[in-house]
């Protein structure tokens, strides 16, 4: 447990400035702090820096611990247990299951990446995979272009979202990363939308933005309307393919039936808010995981189960919001420690590495203690 103090805290909050072009209003750079020695007036900024800016960055943290990342991340949530992804993490057939390994001396800190390790934090010969979108997306960038181009991969909240809550911040660590030329992200899909981003950028984009931007019918409906995510979700979706934005699923029947997946039990399946109220701010932001959901339920009752009809809504009034302008693409370094709202923000890794790359990231969050706030709820 990192010692806690009294002093006066030396922790400053930059806000990101946004390069030329680009209009997303949220990140912030945290300057002077001992991550491993925190002090109380520390965590009182850290978790109002990250409330109001979402994803906040420590520079130079390559000496923080295992444990240190754990009292970091459950600074956000003291009562918060185990994984974010739940038991879905060791199913086979979870889309999940070949991108996280577990720290042994530390289980809720996961190790993701690229390429062959020999030896890191207690794991001996791993193997790392960065996801690559030829192995999501119905449509894919040619091998010859490849190289050059990207897509945004999966647009997501880090959340098992099947009886556990969502965590209240993800935490990752860039251990080790392989430099390289900057790539041209993609959206292909009519829009004639791009991005330049740093190889295996990992991307950004407020849901409250996504909310600001809707127009007030659209805000009332997201306001008054439920999402009702599927069973065992990440099994559930494991054969169906993605848009070419990242944002959500075609539907194609690929969906498996509800007799090919784990026992479910109706009180774990999870209907959430549309909208998420932000603890400190108040603001509201349009956090749905467009992958995951089944069904909307309407301020009537009425319930939309067409799981076409659910996917074109949501993709509808959240792909405004994932615009290039309005995306952050980390440029990682090494030592660089991030924490993000996980129930403010949306993400998703990108690019691609070759086969003996190495990269090496940190990961942890950790399913809540207790639901998300709703648009009725006082922050």
């Amino acid at each position: 447990m990192p010692h806690s103090t009294t002093t006066e805290s030396t922790i400053t909050v930059h806000p990101v400035t946004p390069p030329s072009g680009s209009t997303y209003n949220f990140g912030a750079e945290l300057r002077g702090a001992d991550l491993e020695n925190l002090a109380e007036s520390d965590k009182d900024i850290i978790i109002r820096a990250l409330y109001e800016n979402q994803v906040i960055l420590f520079k130079n943290q390559q000496n923080l611990s295992p444990r240190g990342q754990y009292e970091v991340t459950r600074l956000f949530d003291p009562l918060a247990q185990g994984y974010g992804h739940g038991k879905t993490l060791d199913a086979k057939r979870s889309i999940l299951h070949p991108d996280l390994k577990t720290i042994p001396t530390q289980s809720e800190v996961q190790v993701i990446g690229n390429g062959p390790v020999a030896s890191f934090e207690g794991l001996k010969d791993i193997k790392l995979k960065h996801p690559h979108h030829k192995t999501f997306h119905q449509d894919v960038i040619s091998d010859d272009e490849d190289r050059e181009n990207t897509r945004f991969y999966r647009w997501h909240i880090d959340a098992a979202l099947y009886d556990l809550d969502p965590p209240k911040a993800t935490t990752l660590l860039a251990v080790k990363v392989p430099k390289t030329e900057n790539m041209n992200l993609r959206y292909d899909d009519g829009s004639g939308d791009e991005l330049k981003v740093p190889r295996g950028s990992t991307a950004f984009v407020s849901s409250y933005t996504m909310y600001d931007i809707l127009s007030e019918e659209d805000k009332q409906f997201a306001r008054t309307t439920k999402v009702q995510y599927a069973p065992h979700p990440y099994i559930w979706m494991s054969p169906a393919k993605s848009r070419s934005t990242g944002l959500g699923l075609h539907t194609s029947d690929l969906e498996l039936p509800a007799s090919s997946l784990p026992l479910i039990e109706t009180s774990k399946i999870k209907t959430l808010p549309m909208c998420w109220r932000n603890p400190v701010t108040g603001k509201l932001a349009l956090q749905i995981h467009p992958s995951a959901v089944q069904k909307l339920i309407l301020a009537d009752g009425t319930v939309i189960d067409d799981l076409k009809e659910v996917r074109e809504i949501v993709y509808r009034l959240q792909r405004p919001g994932i615009a290039p302008s309005l995306v952050w693409p980390v440029d990682w370094e090494e030592g660089d420690f991030v924490v993000f709202n996980n129930r403010g923000v949306l993400h998703t890794v990108t690019g691609s590495f070759l086969e003996d790359e190495v990269r090496i990231f940190r990961q942890c969050n950790m399913a809540a203690s207790d639901g998300v706030l709703g648009p009725e709820d006082d922050a």
